[in-house]
C-alpha cells in the first residue's frame, strides 16, 4: 500500500510539473511576445528606409552639401558661417568654412585634421573623440550598419511627440549595448529625430545626445533633410540650414587627406 501510493505521488508531481510548463501563468499571459515589439519595430525602419528612397537611400556612396552653419554657446547663437560639407561613406569628411573656405577640418576614420592659413594640425583630441562618438550613431550608420550587425535588439516603444509631431519611436541597442531611439513621423515616415546617451567622461552622469530634421526635399530620388540641428542635454549646439546637396558625384580620396605637414594641435 505504501509503494502505490508512493507511485501515485510521483505521477502527481509529474503531471503537475508538465501542466506547470504548457500553461501560462496570468503574469506571463498578460505579457507580450518577446517578438512582437520587435516585428513591429522592424516594419517601421522598413517604412522610414522607403520613404527616404530605398535602393536610391540606400547606394549613395558620396555626398556633397553647401548652406550656412550656425554655432551656440549657452543655448544663444554664437554667429553663423558658409559651410562647404564633402561626405564619403561611410567614415570620411571635409568640411570648409567662411567664404573663402580657409578654415578646413578633415575627418578620415578615427583620424582628424584642421587646416588654416596658420598651416595643418591634428584635430584637438576632445573635439575628434566627440566628433567619432557621434559619428557611430549616425542615421545612415545606424541603418546600414546597425540593422544587419549580430545581436541586435530593436524594440517598438509606441507613440511619442517628437518636434510637436507624432511619432513613433524606436529603440536599437547593439551588442556593444549601446542604444539609440529614432522617432518616425506617423504620417510621412521621415525621421523626426534621433538620440542616444552616452556617460560624460568628466563629471560621470549622463549626457544626452540629439539630432533633429527638418525641411525634407527630394534629391536624386533621396528625401534629404535641409534643416538638420544637433543638441546636447536639450540645448543646441549646431544648426545646419542646407541650400545645395548632390549625391555620388565620385568625390576624390585626396580630399579626405591633410596638406602639407602636420603639426600637433595647441
Amino acid at each position: 500500500m505504501k509503494r502505490l501510493l508512493a507511485i501515485v505521488v510521483v505521477l502527481v508531481s509529474l503531471v503537475t510539473a508538465a501542466l506547470a510548463q504548457t500553461t501560462p501563468t496570468a503574469s506571463q499571459s498578460a505579457a507580450p511576445a518577446p517578438d512582437a515589439s520587435t516585428h513591429k519595430a522592424m516594419e517601421w525602419m522598413n517604412k522610414m528606409i522607403a520613404a527616404l528612397g530605398g535602393d536610391a537611400y540606400l547606394n549613395v556612396q558620396d555626398m556633397t552639401q553647401e548652406g550656412r552653419t550656425y554655432g551656440f554657446s549657452h543655448g544663444e547663437s554664437a554667429g553663423g558661417a558658409p559651410f562647404f560639407r564633402y561626405y564619403k561613406y561611410p567614415d570620411k569628411e571635409r568640411l570648409e568654412l567662411t567664404k573663402q573656405r580657409d578654415w578646413i577640418i578633415i575627418h578620415n576614420g578615427d583620424k582628424g585634421w584642421e587646416q588654416t592659413f596658420r598651416g595643418t594640425s591634428f584635430e584637438d583630441p576632445e573635439a575628434l573623440a566627440a566628433y567619432v562618438e557621434r559619428s557611430k550613431f549616425a542615421l545612415d550608420r545606424i541603418i546600414r550598419v546597425w540593422l544587419h550587425e549580430p545581436g541586435l535588439l530593436i524594440f517598438d516603444d509606441g507613440t511619442a511627440i517628437a518636434e510637436r509631431k507624432q511619432a513613433e519611436k524606436i529603440t536599437l541597442m547593439n551588442s556593444k549595448n549601446e542604444a539609440v531611439s529614432i522617432f518616425i513621423d506617423s504620417l510621412t515616415f521621415l525621421p523626426i529625430k534621433r538620440a542616444y546617451q552616452h556617460r560624460n567622461k568628466t563629471y560621470k552622469d549622463i549626457d544626452t545626445e540629439e539630432e533633429t530634421y527638418d525641411n525634407w526635399h527630394d534629391v536624386q530620388g533621396v528625401k534629404s533633410p535641409y534643416d538638420i540641428t544637433r543638441l546636447h542635454n536639450g540645448e543646441p549646439q549646431n544648426q545646419r540650414f542646407i541650400n545645395k546637396i548632390t549625391y555620388n558625384t565620385g568625390l576624390a580620396e585626396s580630399l579626405f587627406e591633410p596638406k602639407g605637414p602636420v603639426k600637433d594641435a595647441k
